[in-house]
């Protein structure tokens, strides 16, 4: 934004407009024990707009971000390269609106992009359709435990401990005014055994949801929880943090989910220090019209040339109010917009080959790890957990990485404090390479 100060006139005009002596009485109604005194918040003197930009400057500089270090982060958020096309389609006029194009005379562009992200999501999902996408996805997850309540009539929602804690927290708590159990699976650090959450599904569950792969990066089989659901006529919801793993590993659409929701930040968007992202959601079809969001469809106009439209709007809450299947008041238009540049870009071939370069990264650090951590047992994508002998050489390992740049990865204790302080969460992508793996295990080995 341009630095645009008022000047004294402009303030003045506007207190005239306003039939005002000065500033303070536009504040009349706030209690003077609220104001502060001059001086309290120790600003420092006016500067030019040229100093502004220069303090502002250097004061990014000192960032440390995925670009200028080795970064491990995994957890929900990962490091992938986003190519160039991405930023420079996004950024033309035509497409910058995170908002929704509900205009279709005016905003073709803009729904093309949205009906062709739909259809490479179904496709990278195995799902049959999916919308125009949600926030994130941690609200992505609650919208399909609610929509999940609305197809089976029934109120009971189990979720795996192995969620991602914020999609379970946000879940949680969307549910948590409505009628119904919720219920959180306990299934252990590292927990892959899908019997505790089957016991849990009875004949009044709704939805079962699991993360696949994992919050711990686990990769496992979900036909038993597809049996059990089936058995109990309940919704099968399969969450996932990376959606670059479908492009090696077997998408929910192939283990049956009813619903599968997540995070599509992996495709063309940038870390960003947490966002904005995107939220991917995708259904079977017979549940189309109780899937929240917005859904881009293909018609003809009365020449009976192509068109593209926001179809199934009688769902949103500007018509049906409390009634609408979803509240969300706008969607992740631009994110949808970067997501289908990128996975146009990719096509099937790219994104096996980010998928592959990602789960190879992975395999190479687990191979040279020292005798005093231990990588997890199991099968793993690009993600999985470290134990170390002891916490003291977990944290001075983590000392160590940061001297020398490098995001080592994410303490699980900071999601859970019953977790004993000795475990790291450690993630890989195509952007991770050998340099970078040895870097990292010479870190561990002079905290040894």
């Amino acid at each position: 934004m341009r630095y645009l100060p008022h000047t004294q006139n402009d303030r003045q005009t506007m207190l005239d407009s306003m039939g005002m002596q000065d500033m303070s009485a536009l504040f009349a109604d706030v209690p003077s024990e609220f104001y502060l005194k001059e001086g309290e918040i120790g600003l420092p003197d006016a500067l030019s707009e040229a100093g502004i930009v220069k303090k502002f400057i250097n004061a990014a500089e000192k960032n440390r971000n995925a670009i200028n270090t080795r970064c491990f982060l995994g957890g929900g958020t990962y490091y992938h390269f986003v190519p160039a096309v991405v930023d420079y389609v996004i950024s033309r006029g035509e497409f910058l609106t995170a908002y929704t194009p509900y205009q279709p005379e005016i905003a073709q562009g803009t729904l093309q992009a949205l009906f062709e992200y739909q259809t490479m999501i179904a496709r990278l999902t195995g799902m049959e359709v999916s919308n125009a996408s949600m926030y994130e996805a941690a609200t992505a997850t609650a919208e399909a435990a609610l929509m999940a309540r609305r197809v089976t009539r029934k109120t009971r929602t189990v979720i795996a401990g192995s969620v991602n804690p914020r999609y379970r927290a946000v879940t949680q708590n969307y549910l948590s005014r409505l009628e119904g159990d919720y219920v959180e699976v306990d299934m252990g650090i590292l927990g892959t055994d899908l019997s505790k959450v089957i016991a849990e599904i009875d004949d009044t569950t709704a939805s079962v949801i699991v993360q696949y792969p994992d919050f711990y990066g686990s990769v496992y089989d979900l036909v038993p929880l597809r049996e059990a659901c089936d058995a109990h006529k309940c919704l099968m919801v399969v969450a996932f943090s990376d959606v670059s793993a479908f492009g090696l590993i077997e998408a929910p659409g192939a283990y049956g989910a009813d619903i599968a929701v997540g995070s599509g930040q992996a495709l063309g968007i940038p870390m960003a220090f947490g966002g904005p992202h995107l939220g991917v959601f995708a259904c079977k079809q017979k549940y189309l019209r109780q899937m929240p969001g917005r859904v881009c469809g293909l018609t003809k106009d009365a020449d009976g040339k192509r068109g593209f439209v926001l179809t199934l709007s009688t769902r949103e809450q500007h018509i049906r109010r409390e009634k609408a299947t979803s509240n969300i008041c706008t969607n992740q238009g631009l994110m949808c917009t970067a997501a289908a540049t990128y996975m146009a870009l990719m096509g099937d071939e790219g994104l096996k080959t980010v998928a592959n370069h990602s789960a190879a990264a992975l395999d190479l650090l687990i191979s040279k790890l020292p005798s005093h951590v231990v990588a997890a047992s199991g099968a793993h994508y690009n993600e999985t957990v470290l134990t170390f002998e002891s916490g003291k050489k977990r944290d001075a390992f983590i000392a160590e990485a940061r001297k020398q740049d490098i995001f080592a990865g994410i303490p699980l204790e900071k999601f859970d404090k019953t977790i004993e302080a000795k475990h790291l969460l450690v993630a890989t992508t195509e952007m991770i390479e050998e340099d970078d793996v040895n870097a990292l295990i010479a870190a561990m080995e002079v905290a040894s």
